[in-house]
């Protein structure tokens, strides 16, 4: 029996663990990769957490494991298959054990989100990525693609300018939704192209990507653009289908919490990117693995 279980090991969930453990909690953290860091792991720069200015995201992630196992964390490699309410305790199932909780923490973050377009799935991994840092050295002096508008697509394009022989930006409006520091970045590199008003219609290539298949939504021009690589930016999608009937969710799948992460169920706290807010960041998340087990604490004391 545990006081908290929490489902993820992301900045949030190792926020959660981290003051689960100052708190003298029972609690176990379950990660469904063996590495666990969520998406900062494949962040080649974190710029804007506060003391750490340009650190490697995969750098961060260590720091943050560090200091929770430090403080005594327990940690469980597994999937979660279902949580259960019964009332006082919650059952939570990760592959083929049984956990027993007086309250969750769902830290199970998001996902990158796909284009669903013709080639994306059938050239992934040979062309197609979701993460230029991981996959980026793959193509030095090559040509390669982002597609996306916000801040991850304008990163990924810069990393990929440094290496590549031309990167092109394609984004479906005529503005980026990115911060303008990271503008001024992107537009100060000779080597990066953006191709404004314009959605991917197919990619190409049998073996390996070697064109797009471009559509202007203003002209109607179709157009073919060749390269090697293509980089898709285009937003995330919660980690939150476990948990559908559960919690109550918003239309995208978000799962509707406060600022404390207090869910439609008692005793069942988000934390994250998989919970309603307006900004996805680490430092969000930190501080909402940080409230969860506040209000975790506050819970069980009144329960």
């Amino acid at each position: 029996m545990y006081d908290v279980v929490i489902i993820g090991s992301g900045p949030a969930g190792m926020a959660a663990a981290v003051y689960a453990a100052r708190a003298e909690l029972s609690a176990v953290t379950v990660e469904k990769e063996p590495m666990g860091g969520g998406q900062v792991v494949n962040t080649y720069e974190v710029d804007n957490y506060p003391g750490l200015p340009g650190i490697n995201g995969f750098d961060m992630a260590v720091k943050f494991r560090e200091h929770a196992e430090k403080l005594g964390a327990s940690f469980l490699s597994g999937d979660v298959k279902s949580v259960e309410d019964l009332g006082k305790i919650k059952r939570v199932t990760v592959g083929d054990q049984l956990l027993e909780t007086r309250a969750v923490v769902i830290a199970s973050g998001a996902s990158h989100r796909k284009l669903g377009i013709p080639g994306e799935m059938e050239l992934a991994g040979v062309g197609v990525s979701y993460c230029a840092t991981c996959d980026g050295v793959f193509y030095r002096n090559k040509v390669a693609a982002v597609i996306g508008g916000g801040d991850v697509a304008i990163e990924d394009a810069i990393f990929l300018g440094r290496m590549c022989k031309k990167v092109y930006l394609i984004h479906r409006r005529d503005s980026l939704r990115g911060a303008k520091s990271l503008q001024n970045r992107l537009f100060a590199q000779e080597n990066i192209e953006v191709i404004w008003d314009t959605v991917a219609e197919a990619i190409e290539g049998e073996d390996e990507v070697t064109g797009l298949r471009l559509k202007n939504r203003t002209t109607g021009e179709n157009r073919r653009l060749q390269t090697d690589a293509v980089f898709v930016a285009v937003g995330i999608q919660p980690n939150s289908s476990t948990f559908d009937g559960l919690v109550d969710m918003d239309e995208q799948g978000y799962i509707l919490a406060d600022e404390n992460g207090i869910t439609s169920r008692p005793g069942i706290f988000a934390a994250g990117d998989v919970r309603t807010k307006q900004l996805r960041q680490i430092v969000t998340a930190v501080s909402d693995g940080a409230n969860c087990i506040a209000s975790a604490e506050r819970w069980m004391i009144q329960e």
